[in-house]
This record gives structure tokens, C-alpha cells and sequence, in this order.
């Protein structure tokens, strides 16, 4: 039985994921994770039911991938990430043809995450 998935993004700087992930969107650090002090962070971020891994390592994944989370909240989010005046995202809602509400947002390494929820009309 398969119980979830929890997606790993590449990062390059500690500084700028956190800014990024915990201030501007809102997630919570549950852990960090180093096999030495020099070496690069591993961390795990959540927000609601949603849990991502943060990797430093170059063996663990590629940068530039995407990933999408639904919330039944889109309009709000939009308007709350926007207040923030994060100087790199000023993110919009698009209507698509496949009939959802789509919410992109890009990470300082190129990884995209978009939120979306089912268009109402």
C-alpha cells in the first residue's frame, strides 16, 4: 500500500531556501540534516499536509524541477503571498484550458510550483 510522496528540490543556498520556503510561502522547518558541519544542509519543510525535502547534495536530485499542490484556497494565497512583497514573485492566477486556476511560483534555484484548484465556472 502506498501512503504518499514527498518530492526533493535542489537547492544552492541555505539562506535563500529558507527565506523562500519558510518566510515567503509559509512553510514550517520540521528537521535539518548535515553528516558533517561542512558538508550540505538536508531539511524537511511542511505546510498543512504538504512536506517537501530541501537537498544541497548534487547527487540527489536536478534543479529546475516542477511540482503542483492543490488548495481549495487559491485566491487567498495569491493575495497573502503577494502582501509579503517578496522582491522576486509577484504571482498571478491564470485560468487554463484544462478547466483549473493555476498559481506559479519559482524558487531561487528554478524549481516551479504550482498551486491550483478546479476552476468553479
Amino acid at each position: 500500500m502506498l501512503n504518499g510522496i514527498v518530492p526533493i528540490l535542489r537547492i544552492f543556498d541555505e539562506d535563500k531556501a529558507k527565506e523562500f520556503y519558510l518566510e515567503y510561502l509559509g512553510f514550517r522547518l520540521d528537521w535539518e540534516h548535515r553528516f558533517e558541519p561542512d558538508l550540505p544542509l538536508y531539511m524537511q519543510v511542511s505546510l498543512d499536509s504538504i512536506q517537501l525535502h530541501l537537498s544541497g547534495h548534487h547527487g540527489d536530485c536536478t534543479p529546475g524541477a516542477a511540482l503542483r499542490i492543490e488548495t481549495d484556497a487559491l485566491d487567498p494565497l495569491c493575495e497573502e503571498l503577494n502582501q509579503k512583497k517578496y522582491k522576486h514573485s509577484r504571482p498571478g492566477i491564470t485560468d487554463t484550458p484544462w478547466n483549473l486556476r493555476e498559481m506559479t511560483v519559482i524558487d531561487p534555484f528554478g524549481n516551479r510550483i504550482v498551486f491550483y484548484e478546479p476552476n468553479a465556472e
